[in-house]
């Protein structure tokens, strides 16, 4: 169970680190969360920017308990991970049940909206993070080869979660009239 537990750190801290550096690439990119928030429409306007710099200390927050290698610790990062999880997922599901159109910043980049694809991400991650909090108690031999292939699945995971949407839309671009390109240029 130790390979689970560090697949997991990695697949949630990851994911998290990933989230937390998007928003703080850059003013702008800080700037394009906190309007992301704005646009949810589910907090006062000037409780905004306050939020959205304690949703990114949050974020950090999850990447340090993670990181630090005491059981316990991991276990209460784990804890603050779904919690956090389950609130996005909450305020996504609000905002998606009110027909509310916001870009998803969760990542810091995307553009994609917010609907109900990004509350079950959530959900599931938020049990994927129980999981993990559940994993810390499990006690094994472990192999280092095990341990540096569990964390590498488990940073693959967290990777493709981030970009999950960009993914996502690559595919339904296709789907898109005229939007698919040949090696020559646009189908005509």
């Amino acid at each position: 169970m130790p390979y689970a537990e560090t697949a997991i750190r990695c697949l949630i801290g990851g994911m998290f680190l990933i989230s937390a550096a998007g928003k703080l690439a850059g003013a702008r990119a800080f700037g394009a969360f906190a309007d992301s928030l704005r646009d949810m429409r589910l907090f006062p306007a000037a409780r905004v920017r306050p939020l959205a710099v304690l949703v990114v200390a949050a974020e950090c927050l999850v990447c340090v308990l993670l990181a630090v290698p005491v059981r316990p610790v991991a276990a209460v990062g784990f804890v603050v991970a779904a919690g956090l999880l389950l609130a996005f997922a909450g305020a996504v599901a609000v905002v998606a049940a009110r027909g509310t159109r916001t870009s998803c910043r969760c990542f810091g980049t995307s553009s994609v909206p917010l609907g109900p694809r990004h509350v079950v991400r959530n959900v599931l991650l938020a049990a994927v993070a129980a999981a993990g909090a559940a994993a810390t108690r499990a006690t094994g031999h472990t192999r280092p080869a095990g341990l540096v292939l569990a964390a590498l699945a488990g940073l693959l995971l967290g990777g493709l979660v981030a970009v999950l949407d960009d993914i996502l839309g690559l595919f339904q671009s296709l789907d898109t009239p005229g939007a698919a390109v040949t090696a020559r240029g646009p189908r005509r």
